[in-house]
């Protein structure tokens, strides 16, 4: 049986990567491949440093979408694939791959995987995590500061020029494509729930 693509989508900081962690912990029997839209984002190496910095990341023109659609096609047939690092430091794809073996469910997270209907269309179950912004924005500057070594004022000008605007134009009106909108993000453990068990059926049943 082809395997189960479940795609989750949601602002920056909105807890996709809890929903994710959830799903792989209520499929103990199954083979979980986690892929995170952010390895997708184009290497812009030919740039200077201050010219990466000015990119809109945020934007679905920032990612490969091309190599995001074959891989979910090459999944979704059973293969694995080498997926790309980015490095958040240095605003460029890193050199070496990580292999994804072929897997029973592959679980994808990324703030645009709804926009692009070539990357939604891959998806068997497609979910939006709905977060209040000023939660998510808590979150960015957290990891952020600590995950990325960004600096403060350089996160929040970011988020006014770019995040933002770019949530309001292509990450909130997306979740219209959703099957399941999770409200209040990571921490509704009601809908969470409610969630789990649908993709336990529907796992179950698939006899994968």
């Amino acid at each position: 049986m082809n395997p189960l693509i479940i795609g989750i989508a949601g602002g920056s900081g909105s807890g996709k990567s809890t929903v994710a962690r959830r799903v792989a912990q209520a499929l103990p029997g199954a083979r979980v491949a986690f892929i995170d839209m952010d390895a997708y984002y184009k290497d812009h190496q030919h740039l200077t440093m201050e010219e990466r910095r000015r990119v809109n990341w945020d934007h679905p023109d920032a990612f490969d979408l091309d190599l995001l659609a074959d891989h979910l096609t090459a999944l979704g047939r059973g293969e694995s694939i080498d997926k790309p690092v980015y490095d958040f430091v240095s605003h460029r794809r890193a050199d070496e791959t990580v292999r994804i073996e072929a897997a029973d469910v592959i679980v994808l997270d990324g703030i645009l995987l709804l926009v692009d209907a070539r990357v939604r269309d891959r998806c068997d179950v497609k979910v939006f995590v709905d977060t209040d912004a000023d939660i998510r924005l808590i979150r960015r500057i957290r990891r952020d500061m600590a995950k990325r070594g960004r600096p403060l004022e350089e996160i929040l000008d970011q988020y006014l020029n770019t995040v933002h605007p770019m949530h309001l134009q292509f990450v909130e009106p997306s979740k219209r494509y959703a099957d399941v909108i999770i409200p209040r993000g990571g921490e509704n453990a009601v809908a969470i729930d409610l969630l789990l068990a649908s993709i336990t059926r529907r796992f179950a049943g698939s006899g994968t």
